[in-house]
């Protein structure tokens, strides 16, 4: 059976395609220029003189290396909330789908109502929380509200559904295995691509979380990268002789941060592209 081709369906995506990737080519043409070429030249093409390298050696030495500094802290914040998250979805979701108990079909229940939750509503109950325990301004007040994934725990269970075959866990238990050594050296394998899909998602959301950090932070060196270049976009809009050269480090310091987010997902595209489409379908 030949597949069928709509040229329609093919504009639009080329369309979705120009979409998504025309602000990133704007962002690397401008991280390219000097701070006169910025106002001056075409913006989505190159001036005559490349800066692309001094602009990232201005950006990251700027201020005492405080750029370095949040790029440091938003790859640690992501990196272990990245990790628990998944780590705890997989097992929050294997149990889900491998055991029956009492409360099961409600419970999950309440996993689907709290994927409907705006983060943000959550956001000052989780101050005060926070505040109460003395954790604010630390960075534990920006990994353990990101330890938490509904979606993630929803997705893993749906995984596992079908990923673990029962026989395979009843095998186990015949050969003595215990419920966490089943699950440590036999499911968590076959949950691999699940697991990259979640820690992928989280790591992005991670990345990219603006508002946690505002509320939780005050301190400039726990900053993040989002939180940090908020500032100096602040700093550029206040105006002053040094607006331009403010505005550059804002944004070759934004072309900075994506870089890291395109490589994670190129280099693991392959596992948490089967991890959706093998999540999404039921035997």
């Amino acid at each position: 059976m030949t597949a069928r081709r709509s040229n329609v369906l093919t504009v639009c995506m080329v369309l979705l395609l120009i979409y998504f990737l025309l602000p990133l080519f704007w962002l690397f043409i401008a991280s390219t220029k000097t701070v006169g070429d910025l106002f001056s030249s075409f913006g989505l093409w190159f001036a005559d003189d490349f800066s692309l390298l001094s602009n990232i050696r201005e950006t990251v030495t700027n201020g005492g290396w405080v750029f370095s500094r949040w790029m440091g802290n938003t790859v640690f914040y992501s990196v272990v909330s990245a990790g628990g998250a998944a780590f705890l979805c997989a097992l929050g979701g294997y149990g889900f789908a491998k055991y029956r108990f009492r409360g099961n079909g409600a419970m999950f229940g309440l996993v689907l109502g709290a994927i409907m939750v705006p983060t943000t509503a959550l956001a000052i109950p989780t101050y005060l929380l926070f505040s109460k325990a003395s954790l604010v301004n630390t960075p534990w007040a920006i990994i353990l509200p990101s330890l938490v994934s509904p979606f993630g725990l929803y997705l893993m269970r749906i995984y596992a559904q079908d990923a673990v075959p029962d026989g395979i866990i009843e095998a186990a238990r015949i050969d003595g295995a215990g419920e966490f050594r089943i699950f440590f050296q036999v499911a968590l394998r076959m949950l691999a691509p699940g697991i990259v899909t979640v820690l992928l998602f989280t790591l992005v959301a991670t990345w990219n979380n603006y508002f946690l950090p505002l509320i939780m932070l005050n301190n400039p060196d726990l900053y993040p990268i989002t939180l940090g270049l908020a500032q100096w976009s602040s700093q550029a809009s206040a105006g002053g002789g040094t607006t331009g050269a403010v505005l550059s480090l804002v944004i070759t310091g934004s072309f900075l941060s994506v870089v890291p987010l395109i490589a994670a997902f190129l280099l693991l595209q392959r596992y948490w592209q089967s991890g959706l489409a093998s999540g999404g379908i039921k035997a």
